[in-house]
């Protein structure tokens, strides 16, 4: 699965996400593009899922018909993180296409 990570998405979980390939927005040159052009640039670039911590995004985006599978994680904070890894990856392998799903730290 290509998954694009956000300006908030803490970079060191891309190791965890074996056999997955991940991108940053930042690596891209995406970092100037507002919630709703992440979306859409995500996915006409062939991205499957994006991993965010924009608790927001549910509510200022229209997530219905999307392609993309989105994976909101409600904190930045990489100890939290690291501590519940096959958690997170286990959230990832079951991402469908269009699905929304929140891990709550």
């Amino acid at each position: 699965m290509r998954i694009l990570f956000d300006q908030g998405a803490t970079v060191p979980l891309r190791k965890s996400l074996v056999g997955h390939e991940v991108h940053t927005a930042y690596e891209l040159g995406w970092a100037a593009l507002q919630n709703g052009e992440h979306l859409k640039t995500a996915e006409t670039s062939g991205f499957d899922a994006i991993i965010t911590t924009d608790q927001n995004l549910r509510y200022q985006q229209n997530l219905a018909d999307r392609k993309l599978a989105i994976l909101l994680l409600t904190t930045t904070n990489w100890r939290l993180i690291r501590a519940d890894l096959n958690r997170v990856a286990t959230s990832v392998d079951t991402l469908r296409p269009g699905s929304y799903a929140e891990l709550k730290f």
